[in-house]
């Protein structure tokens, strides 16, 4: 209580200053540079939206800020202070939670036992659990988020995907996240279970987490974030704010922007009106 109470203060009295701040990180294996220079400023009640498509490098800075994996080059610092973590426990001790496409949820165990799981409650000299306590932690903790889930008992197995990912963000703030990294979080999910997740997205925004949203969708980004970053092949290809670009722009930058304009360029005099007839197709083989 008393660290979240202390950060409370701090990020108030200085709502500008970055909860995490990358300066031209860069991560090589070897001869292989998977991200290089890739800066990244996340603040309290923000939503950064990092979008890039397949081997842009999203993963990579994932890990790196979830402590999976260490940078090789440049500066990460949390709440101004330099930090180099050495595994995934080091990351979530200073406030960051990684919600993962899988969710690290148990999907055969109650909805209650997965908010709790890894930090059950115990009493009593044998330590057993006290299941009442963490019920009623858990439907308060998910009412305050404005998630309605009637049986608490159910096997999380059971609710929709965008309900896990409801619960597993719920989870995240409850247990003092002070930065929420969400990896595709409706990668998986149809329209309307997408809303439902953008949706709470955007009440983790409002409780005052600094939210790092990775997608591929400029859609999505566009509905919720406040900034956006665009990798392209381990690079910043793109860094700015909601009110100096477009969803149009953003599109065509996702897109793969002048890439995609040559590649028109070498399209425009094919004539679409050419069928293959596949039956000679098949005879010339």
């Amino acid at each position: 209580m008393t660290t979240t109470k202390s950060f409370a203060d701090e990020a108030s009295a200085s709502p500008n200053t970055p909860i995490v701040m990358l300066e031209e990180i860069g991560k090589s294996y070897g001869s292989i540079h998977a991200i290089r220079g890739v800066s990244l400023s996340v603040r309290q009640g923000e939503i950064t939206c990092v979008l890039g498509d397949n081997g842009a490098g999203k993963s990579t800075l994932i890990k790196i800020i979830a402590g999976l994996h260490d940078y090789t080059s440049g500066r990460m610092s949390v709440n101004g202070e330099e930090r180099h973590f050495s595994s995934p426990r080091e990351s979530l001790d200073s406030g960051i939670a990684t919600v993962y496409q899988d969710l690290a949820l148990a999907p055969l165990m109650s909805v209650w036992r997965n908010f709790f799981l890894g930090n059950e409650l115990t009493k009593g000299p044998f330590r057993q659990l006290d299941s009442a306590t963490m019920k009623r932690i858990a439907q308060e903790e998910l009412a305050k988020m404005g998630i309605s889930i009637p049986n608490l008992e159910q096997p999380v197995g059971k609710l929709s995907g965008g309900q896990r990912q409801c619960v597993a963000i719920a989870r995240a703030i409850h247990f003092g996240a002070k930065v929420l990294i969400l990896d595709e979080p409706t990668a998986a999910l149809g329209v309307n279970q997408s809303g439902v997740v953008l949706k709470y997205v955007v009440k983790a925004r409002d409780a005052g987490i600094g939210v790092i949203f990775i997608t591929h969708n400029p859609h999505h980004a566009y509905l919720v974030g406040n900034h956006f970053v665009v990798l392209k092949l381990g690079r910043v290809a793109l860094d700015t704010h909601r009110s100096e670009i477009t969803l149009e722009q953003l599109t065509t930058e996702m897109a793969g922007g002048s890439e995609l304009e040559a590649l028109s360029h070498e399209l425009r005099d094919i004539d679409a009106e050419v069928v293959v007839d596949t039956a000679v197709e098949e005879d010339r083989t």
